[in-house]
């Protein structure tokens, strides 16, 4: 396969000029100082400084320079200096290893509120970005732009002014890279800045003409069509599957959004992907650009007329080409594995893995429809969900399951179900027990003793009376350790069912407590079963609680750590 096109240039290269370097040259007020740092051999550490040229190369520039000139010379590389110095500690905020991305966004005509979170979503699971955003773009300087590796604009307002602009430029200018996403390329061009909604504001601003270069192309006026027919779904064709951002690709995949007509493309932009503009659907004819990618000084400038909505955003195809094309953007080269950047998920440690699949057991007790909410789209992981135990364990689950949750109030369970479910603890998988499965097989000892670490007795035993329930109480639950499991959670306040009675394993590792009187006081534990990793969460009757974000994080947590992974 032909190698991918490089729009990187050559490195920059510093000049050099040739003059007598004079003291008397430097006002007399500085001299000691520049005397100092020319003389004592004190070299600037790194960690103050980072990456920067050395004292002899300052001297030889100061001596190279004509005395008019010495002392500007001098301020000017201190000043660039003082400017990487900013870089190293930035840096130390961002996850260690992570492409650092800044979205900018917080006006648009098109609904940022929704789209912005979706492209930092997109970026994030993929576990290659740390992402930013700015919902005021106007008024950031160079400083703040100097950590990163590339923006990702998703802004359509008003101009940001000299002094962002220029660093803007100037940051792509110097091998950094930009994205610019969808109705962002109506930015800047000198029509009616439009508000919410396609609102007309009456606001009309010179055009930016440096972004027009950055974008690779600009709207010179309405086009007769307007800016796009209807939106629908239609196929986008590659035209350079040998670029990064499409190598090992499909030569077509499928958009259903607003297809962009009429725009006017500038020599150096290349065209990587276009799609027919079916008159039937107002129209064209033609063939028109959708994907583009163009060098600006030493950086990259990824453009995509695709991403209208969120619906849109979720096609698998803009997914994919818009994180591969972000990492192409900041680093020219693309590591992102197709569409299984978008798709297989992340551990919270930041290193992309596949999903968990999940199987959720119900059945036996009734519930809120609230408690799917816990699941979908809340961490990386598949789930199933079956109504009762035998149809969950009628089968050897091992090959399919990673992590085992059940919200089920079953007594009954047959040979080849108790066989099945011990085959699964025992070979090392994760089980996460929830609310009233607590009172799962009362009468079989291995399940409540050893694997769940607790037991809610729905009858008397021996002297032991049942166990009791009170609903809608409301709970103040504290950490009763330190643990990964609980540490991102803290205090939580909730209103929730409440059991008291149960008998409870000296042996369970006691995560969560509550000071309520009708609660036993344990509200989360760990199992004392060392096959594999089990935890038992008392809270989860009602919406109140499955809508609970702090509910929703440990339920997450429970079922990353009993698999293995962080949690976060």
């Amino acid at each position: 396969m032909p190698q991918a096109h490089s729009l990187a240039s050559e490195e920059p290269c510093i000049p050099r000029c040739s003059a007598t370097f004079d003291e008397n040259t430097v006002p007399p007020w500085t001299r000691g100082d520049v005397r100092g740092v020319l003389e004592r051999g004190n070299k600037p550490t790194p960690t103050a400084f980072g990456s920067h040229p050395s004292e002899e190369w300052i001297f030889s520039a100061m001596t190279n320079l004509k005395p008019t000139l010495a002392w500007i010379g001098l301020l000017s590389l201190m000043g660039s200096i003082d400017l990487l110095a900013q870089v190293p500690t930035s840096v130390k905020l961002f996850q260690p290893g992570a492409l650092r991305v800044l979205i900018l966004s917080g006006r648009n005509n098109h609904d940022w509120r929704t789209t912005t979170p979706h492209l930092r979503q997109l970026l994030v699971q993929t576990g290659r970005f740390d992402v930013r955003i700015s919902e005021e773009p106007a008024g950031i300087t160079a400083k703040t732009l100097a950590a990163y590796d590339a923006l990702v604009v998703a802004y359509c307002g008003p101009r940001w002014g000299e002094e962002t602009e220029k660093a803007v430029t100037d940051f792509v200018r110097s091998g950094k890279g930009m994205v610019v996403v969808h109705g962002a390329s109506y930015a800047f061009s000198g029509h009616e800045v439009l508000g919410d909604r396609h609102t007309p504001t009456g606001i009309v601003e010179p055009a930016w003409p440096d972004y027009r270069q950055l974008v690779g192309g600009y709207w010179p006026a309405r086009p007769a069509l307007g800016f796009h027919g209807r939106r629908h779904s239609f196929r986008v064709t590659v035209k350079r599957p040998d670029h990064s951002v499409f190598r090992g690709l499909k030569e077509e995949f499928w958009a259903t959004d607003e297809l962009y007509h009429g725009m006017t493309f500038l020599p150096h932009a290349q065209v990587l992907a276009a799609a027919y503009d079916d008159p039937a659907m107002n129209g064209t004819g033609k063939e028109e650009p959708i994907v583009t990618a163009q060098s600006y000084g030493k950086g990259r400038v990824f453009y995509s007329a695709l991403g209208h909505e969120v619906a849109a955003m979720s096609e698998p195809g803009f997914a994919s080409l818009f994180v591969r094309g972000t990492e192409w953007a900041a680093t020219g080269q693309v590591t992102l594995n197709g569409e299984a950047a978008v798709t297989s998920g992340m551990r919270p440690d930041g290193a992309a893995g596949p999903l968990l699949r999940l199987l959720v057991v119900t059945g036996g007790h009734d519930f809120e429809p609230s408690f799917y909410t816990v699941f979908e789209g809340r961490g990386p992981w598949s789930w199933s969900h079956v109504l009762a135990n035998r149809e969950a364990f009628r089968r050897d689950i091992r090959p399919d399951v990673d992590v085992l949750v059940l919200y089920d109030l079953s007594q009954e369970i047959d040979d080849t179900g108790r066989q099945n479910l011990k085959a699964f603890l025992e070979s090392g998988k994760a089980v996460v027990v929830l609310h009233h499965a607590i009172a799962d097989y009362n009468d079989w000892e291995w399940w409540t003793r050893e694997v769940v670490g607790g037991k809610y007795l729905l009858k008397a035993e021996g002297s032991t009376p049942p166990s009791t329930f009170k609903h809608d109480e409301e709970l103040f639950i504290r950490p009763a350790t330190s643990h990964p499991l609980i540490n991102s959670i803290g205090p939580v306040h909730l209103w929730d069912e409440t059991y008291k009675g149960m008998w409870i394993s000296p042996k369970s590792q006691v995560l969560l407590t509550t000071d309520n009187s009708t609660s036993d006081g344990p509200v989360a534990w760990i199992s004392p079963y060392n096959k594999s990793r089990v935890v038992y969460i008392q809270l989860g009757h009602g919406s109140s609680a499955h809508r609970h974000p702090a509910y929703q994080l440990l339920v997450r947590n429970a079922i990353l750590w009993t698999a293995g992974r962080k949690p976060g």
